[in-house]
């Protein structure tokens, strides 16, 4: 009886299938127009402005996901190629070339402090005596630092016309200038250190075969009327003394011969800042001082280079460096800067800096 009614069943469902099946192909318009109601809705949506926009799927969102994170890694990766490791950390290689830029800006500064070298002396009325001696026209002497774009100020222009009690004061902007007026006073200054010294031994009677006095072209008068022919500076016996053992002291980078011994522009230069200076009383340990910055000035590559030498063979910083020690022939000479020179290429210590200073010339 049960099986009879389940196929009773079967049949009447099955009819009615048919029948739905039927109706559906006899009324093919209800569905069109169910289709075309559902087209004019999307259209009206997409006229509005593609103010609702496509909804993007699970597969889509799982794609922009991955391709994010990809950008991410590749941005990740050229950060870590150009030295920065964890987002704008600087590497190890990194933090020690900063160390070592600020390591050398700190040198600098103390080689040629921004605030300059106060001498222990005062220039006074040498620079008008010089003019009127004609050991320099100050015409020509003004023309040569306007060709070299460096124009002297109305204060130094008062130093070779009128003198100054100002004191001297060594800095950047003023070393060419004070190279040339100290040659200037070396070189004209009445001082037995030209008249008998080894300038004399080795010139075989002919002294004006030195750079530092054939050199010298600002003369309006013949060389053999000016050199040591002023008495611009008196010393008393003392002073000469103190003035000799500064000059014997005092090397320079250029050549192997000291002060005493001025036959170059930069060695006249400071054996006439050494006679200022003993003249109005400066102690020895004052004039050393002295030169220890005028040479920092006037060869400032080579001097950067002795401060990271002391610094590194012993931990000493440039200022507290004797005087005498930094000046002598052992560091100071050209063979002694040499080896000084070659023992930072030899560590890998030579500083990346511009070459400057060091010329024979006016």
């Amino acid at each position: 009886m049960a099986q009879g009614m389940s196929h009773t069943q079967s049949f009447i469902k099955g009819q009615a299938m048919t029948d739905t099946n039927a109706n559906r192909a006899e009324n093919p318009t209800e569905i069109e127009i169910t289709q075309d109601k559902v087209d004019i809705a999307r259209e009206s949506i997409s006229s509005e402005g593609d103010s609702v926009p496509p909804q993007p799927t699970k597969k889509r969102l799982r794609r922009s996901h991955a391709f994010l994170a990809l950008a991410m890694l590749i941005i990740y990766l050229l950060g870590l190629g150009s030295g920065y490791g964890l987002w704008g950390l600087p590497t190890p290689e990194e933090k020690a070339v900063h160390e070592q830029e600020a390591e050398m800006t700190n040198i600098m500064a103390q080689v040629n402090p921004a605030n300059g070298y106060t001498v222990a002396a005062r220039f006074g009325d040498m620079g008008p005596k010089m003019a009127a001696a004609g050991v320099f026209d100050v015409s020509e002497f003004e023309q040569i630092y306007q060709q070299a774009n460096q124009p002297l100020t109305a204060q130094q222009l008062d130093t070779l016309k009128q003198g100054s009690d100002n004191p001297v004061v060594f800095n950047s902007q003023n070393a060419y200038f004070l190279l040339n007026y100290f040659w200037a006073v070396g070189l004209s200054n009445k001082n037995s250190i030209l008249d008998s010294g080894p300038i004399q031994e080795y010139s075989k009677g002919k002294v004006e075969n030195f750079a530092s006095t054939g050199g010298w072209s600002l003369a309006k008068k013949p060389l053999a009327e000016i050199y040591s022919k002023l008495p611009l500076i008196i010393l008393t016996a003392e002073q000469q003394k103190n003035l000799e053992e500064a000059a014997k002291a005092i090397y320079r980078p250029c050549c192997d011969n000291p002060t005493h011994f001025p036959d170059c522009n930069h060695g006249m230069a400071m054996l006439g800042l050494m006679e200022l200076m003993a003249s109005q009383n400066a102690t020895i340990e004052q004039m050393l001082d002295a030169a220890k910055h005028a040479n920092a000035y006037w060869y400032p590559t080579q001097t950067v280079e002795q401060a990271i030498f002391f610094k590194n063979t012993t931990g000493k910083s440039y200022q507290d460096v004797d005087a005498r020690l930094l000046l002598g022939p052992q560091y100071s000479s050209g063979s002694g800067f040499q080896a000084v020179h070659q023992y930072l290429a030899q560590n890998e210590l030579l500083p990346q800096a511009p070459k400057s200073g060091g010329s024979c010339g006016v």
